[in-house]
């Protein structure tokens, strides 16, 4: 793959710009700090092209992306889009000989996210999923009291999030159109669990309930699971959990544990860690706020990436990785069976 000479050289296209979002008004902010050019933007909606050209001055808008392809606008695409939507978006500019960068997560299957990896290296060309969040402060700690050796042997990830909401009409509350309550922020767990457990996944168990938000629900039968678990095996012996509700008064203290032979970490992502530690007969005990989310290195890496700086922190086979254990466990909660990874 060919290297540009500066961040500057690549022109950079936002699909997606939809309203009443930050996260949209974020990867603008992020794509300008490092450099790169922000020169189109993509939506199938006039009033927000119109939106885009009023907030982005010499920004151009298309339609499409058949007509950014057409115009030969972009060399590189950053998809913003509801997830049901990337595997297309993604495979259609790919096609275009377009690098592709998708929110999280890449695609809702394993065999979308494999027919992206395969079409991207027919083209020489990149795709990855904008996993940001990789470098959020509680995992970064986390990860470095492994490293430290505070934690000793990681046998058991623990990821509890949610709350009592009843579903808007907003599309992250759509099974179809989300994938279900597992994705989202269960992407991001999941991929904070792989940053911890080195070994190959083996095996999934998902469990799912529904039922009690829908019959009030915008999106009726359609409507994501009012709870759902996965259960993730590893080679060692090791098991990551997560559990997702939109059913749950009491939530947890802190969003994730972390349990090693030596000593443990909670943290939430927005939050504070605590740590303990065995010492001979005693437990030390730490307790302070996260260090600071370092969220612009997902860009700094990726332009590093592109003008031949720096090897890419979240290649494609990583970012399958996620969609893979998330893909499992909504089939395995379907057909009431643990499933074989295909990917460790």
């Amino acid at each position: 793959m060919e290297a540009f000479s500066e961040p500057a050289a690549i022109r950079t296209a936002l699909v997606g710009y939809g309203g009443g979002s930050s996260i949209v008004g974020h990867h603008v902010n992020q794509i300008r700090a490092v450099g790169l050019r922000l020169d189109a933007v993509v939506d199938a909606d006039e009033t927000r092209r119109r939106a885009a050209e009023a907030e982005l001055p010499g920004v151009a808008t298309y339609p499409s992306v058949e007509a950014l392809v057409a115009a030969g606008a972009a060399d590189l695409a950053v998809v913003v889009t509801p997830h049901n939507t990337h595997a297309e978006l993604a495979r259609e500019l790919l096609r275009g000989g377009v690098h592709v960068c998708c929110e999280k997560p890449m695609a809702l299957t394993t065999e979308a996210c494999e027919q992206l990896i395969a079409e991207a290296e027919r083209r020489d060309r990149l795709v990855t999923a904008y996993h940001n969040r990789h470098w959020d402060g509680g995992i970064g700690r986390a990860v470095a009291a492994k490293r430290e050796g505070w934690l000793g042997d990681v046998v058991r990830v623990e990821a509890r999030v949610g709350k009592r909401q009843a579903p808007t009409s907003a599309w992250r509350f759509s099974r179809s159109v989300s994938g279900g309550i597992l994705y989202d922020i269960g992407t991001h767990f999941t991929e904070y669990a792989l940053q911890l457990i080195d070994d190959p996944m083996t095996e999934v168990l998902g469990f799912a309930t529904g039922g009690y938000w829908a019959p009030g629900s915008p999106w009726g039968e359609d409507t994501t699971e009012d709870e759902a678990l996965a259960v993730v095996r590893f080679g060692t012996g090791a098991v990551f959990t997560l559990r997702v509700s939109k059913i749950e008064t009491d939530p947890e203290p802190f969003a994730l544990k972390v349990v090693g032979t030596e000593g443990a970490i909670s943290f939430s992502p927005h939050g504070r860690y605590r740590l303990t530690h065995a010492s001979g007969g005693d437990v030390f005990v730490a307790e302070n706020d996260n260090p600071a989310p370092e969220w612009q290195k997902f860009y700094e890496n990726l332009a590093g990436y592109l003008t031949g700086r720096e090897a890419l922190e979240i290649p494609a086979r990583y970012a399958l990785r996620p969609v893979h254990a998330l893909d499992l466990a909504v089939r395995s909660a379907r057909e009431g069976r643990a499933l074989a990874t295909r990917y460790g």
